[in-house]
């Protein structure tokens, strides 16, 4: 889908009042904001008795695992437009910034979960370096309404209108209406450049390829993190560890998967050559962790009210308690989220970000008092395979060692005191609602599932939304051509969307784009505009409590503007530990290929053979080439 040009007229006495010297006051008025509408495009029609405007004096933005925080002043412009034949409504808000302050640069912002926005946080994040930020509904209802309460008209009938706003169509016309409406707001000329980015994690990261991959000039820059891209596998991949458990028989408590994690953290905190508590080399990790050296472990957990233990809680009914990790609820109940990380993922995460901890409830998970099983190692085994078929094919990718086990979550039964299966909320929501077309979040059993099963879900979603969420186009060629640049993060220890997906996806692109070009020579042509770090110890869209002094990125936007704008090239990414003793502290990101090695207390980025094979799946299980 393409825009038409953007053309508008107005008031001369309207437009010599928008200068660097101009007040807030005196263009967040909702005469001003009429005024300046951009002219609306084919097939759209802006509704201009939609515009609510509101100044808002030294808004005051924490820190953020996406910025330092900081006040400022800015003009609060929400609007709707509808598509025409369709008597939709989408609302749109954008953050200006007060004109002194403006440094032409517009921002958009996506969301996590099944939500398509993440609200203030990250509109707060563009503010900061003198950007307009915008954020869509989708034209989903309200801001607050998630994609799973719109999908379905009825049992068995899509409303696909919506599939294609979450999947592309939504953030493509925030940001060309945020650029004309940006550009005419502040009165910018023709030869002015405005410059555009994206910054978001997980869904929000989705969101953001969806805009690379289809719209190649739209964007001068995208910071991406975490992408739930390859949407049939991401999706269904959430109730591999359930099938595991239930494929070995065993449901572990959720104190033995934390022993585990920790004993697999202590293991490998080494093996890049420093020993701080952070497994910066996940690769060495999966290469030489002995996972049979931790049966018999003792472990212990005190009694907990609210459903598990530390960092392993899910949520709590009135008789079960459940070990993992909390997901926000969507406007319709259903459970949603990309799950969290240990830490909240603030915006960029959305709905995928929030802290670990369940939704009370008042039932007590028991004191746990015992030692590692070989089952229970033998299921973080499996989990960290990665689904194979019943013939040892290889179906999908998997989380790295050293990962809480959220997708494995377990219930504690307060009346039988035994620990079961505790079903995915995001895989299972997945089959039920957006498989079998069913308005329900819930799945109920997973009686006679095998890994097949589990297989033929994917391919089936695949068939069903390769058009719209799938969102795994490794030719990026006209963004390239357009001068954009992509700087794409992932943490170590996701325990939500596997590192391993950002690194197939990224080798994809290479391979693709360069096919004549050795790995050295084609790596290099792609750095050049595309750069994938992997950002030790991290979990979900942020820092991780079990890990807690590793970095994370918290300057991307700064890294971009550099970029893009002076051409600084960030051939490692500036990161900051945001947590615990050594909050405040600078380090650098190794740029993929090339991973950190620490020898006298100094970090070199090298390249290993061997641990870069360990990123790599043959995904022989599927016939149709994975991205």
């Amino acid at each position: 889908m393409r825009f038409t040009t953007y053309s508008v007229t107005v008031a001369a006495s309207l437009i010599s009042t928008v200068s660097a010297t101009a007040s807030l006051s005196q263009v967040c008025t909702t005469a001003y904001a009429k005024a300046h509408l951009p002219t609306n495009p084919f097939g759209i029609t802006i509704d201009p008795n939609s515009i609510q405007v509101s100044a808002v004096q030294n808004y005051t933005a924490a820190d953020s695992t996406n910025y330092p925080g900081g006040s400022f002043d800015y003009c609060n412009v929400t609007l709707a437009y509808s598509h025409n034949g369709l008597n939709d409504s989408v609302l749109l808000t954008y953050w200006m910034p007060a004109p002194a302050a403006f440094k032409k640069r517009y921002l958009s912002t996506g969301g996590g979960g099944l939500a398509i926005n993440s609200g203030a946080s990250s509109l707060a994040g563009g503010l900061l370096y003198g950007a307009v930020a915008g954020e869509t509904d989708g034209g989903f209802g309200s801001f607050s309404t998630q994609f799973d309460a719109v999908f379905l008209l009825a049992n068995g009938t899509v409303n696909w209108n919506s599939v294609y706003m979450f999947g592309y169509k939504a953030h493509y016309e925030l940001a060309e209406i945020g650029k004309a409406f940006t550009k005419v707001f502040y009165n910018m000329t023709s030869s002015q450049k405005l410059y555009s980015y994206y910054q978001a994690c997980s869904e929000g990261g989705r969101e953001g390829f969806s805009q690379v991959q289809r719209y190649g000039g739209e964007f001068d820059g995208a910071i991406i993190g975490a992408p739930a891209f390859r949407y049939s596998f991401q999706q269904a991949n959430h109730l591999y560890s359930n099938l595991v458990e239930k494929d070995v028989g065993y449901y572990p408590p959720s104190c033995e998967f934390e022993k585990i994690v920790n004993l697999t953290i202590a293991a490998c905190d080494p093996l890049d050559g420093k020993t701080d508590g952070v497994v910066s080399r996940s690769d060495l990790c999966k290469l030489h962790v002995n996972w049979d050296s931790f049966v018999g472990q003792e472990y212990y957990c005190a009694a907990s009210t609210g459903g598990g233990n530390g960092p392993f809680k899910r949520a709590v009914s009135s008789t079960i308690s459940r070990a993992g990790g909390s997901l926000p609820t969507s406007s319709t109940g259903s459970t949603t989220g990309q799950a969290t990380g240990t830490t909240g993922g603030a915006g960029g995460a959305g709905g995928a970000g929030g802290g670990m901890g369940g939704f009370g409830g008042g039932t007590t998970t028991p004191a746990q008092n015992g030692t590692v099983t070989k089952k229970g190692v033998e299921v973080v085994r499996l989990i960290s395979r990665g689904l194979q078929d019943l013939t040892g094919k290889q179906v999908y990718l998997s989380y790295q060692p050293a990962t809480s086990i959220v997708d494995g979550a377990t219930t504690y039964n307060a009346t039988s005191k035994t620990w079961g299966l505790d079903i995915s909320g995001l895989g299972g929501e997945w089959i039920v609602r957006f498989l079998n077309l069913i308005d329900s979040s819930t799945l109920s059993n997973l009686d006679g599932w095998t890994y097949n099963t589990l297989r033929d879900y994917m391919i089936q979603g695949l068939e069903m939304y390769s058009d719209s969420l799938q969102t795994d186009w490794p030719d990026l060629t006209t963004f390239q051509k357009s001068g954009g640049k992509i700087l794409h993060y992932h943490g170590e220890s996701d325990n939500s969307i596997p590192t391993a997906s950002s690194v197939r996806y990224y080798e994809s692109v290479r391979q693709i784009m360069y096919p004549g070009e050795s790995f050295s020579a084609s790596t290099e042509c792609l750095q050049e505009w595309y750069r994938l770090f992997l950002v030790p110890g991290a979990a979900h869209c942020g820092p991780n409590t079990l890990q807690p002094n590793g970095p994370f990125p918290q300057t991307n936007l700064q890294v971009m503007i550099e970029w893009v704008e002076n051409g600084v090239v960030p051939k490692t990414l500036n990161a900051t530990v945001l947590q615990g003793q050594y909050k405040g502290k600078n380090e650098q990101i190794c740029a993929w290929p090339q991973r950190p090695l620490w020898k006298n207390g100094v970090m070199s980025c090298v390249f290993d053979q061997t641990s870069y094979n360990s990123w790599q799946y043959k995904l022989d299980g599927i016939k149709v080439p994975v991205y």
